[in-house]
């Protein structure tokens, strides 16, 4: 089971690339009112990043329930 700091140095590499900002770190509480241009689309370029970078697959409902970074690590960590 990978550790809660090696998921969200994963998800800052990722966020960092999708939204094209060096400057993002992600933390539990972050959502899509945090990060400029984190919109619908930009939202299944995320999800499809983090799902090949950590080789899981979220689910339809996971992915409309998400309501922060928080709860995409605990979906990360109980899949890999």
């Amino acid at each position: 089971m990978l550790e809660e700091k090696e998921i969200y140095d994963g998800l800052n590499e990722i966020f960092q690339d999708v939204f094209d900002d060096a400057s993002i770190c992600v933390s539990a509480n972050t959502t899509a009112e945090d990060i400029d241009d984190w919109d619908s689309l930009e939202h299944i370029r995320l999800v499809a990043a983090v799902e090949r970078h950590f080789g899981m697959r979220f689910k339809m409902g996971e992915v409309a329930s998400m309501k922060n970074v928080g709860e995409m690590v605990s979906i990360i960590r109980s899949r890999v």
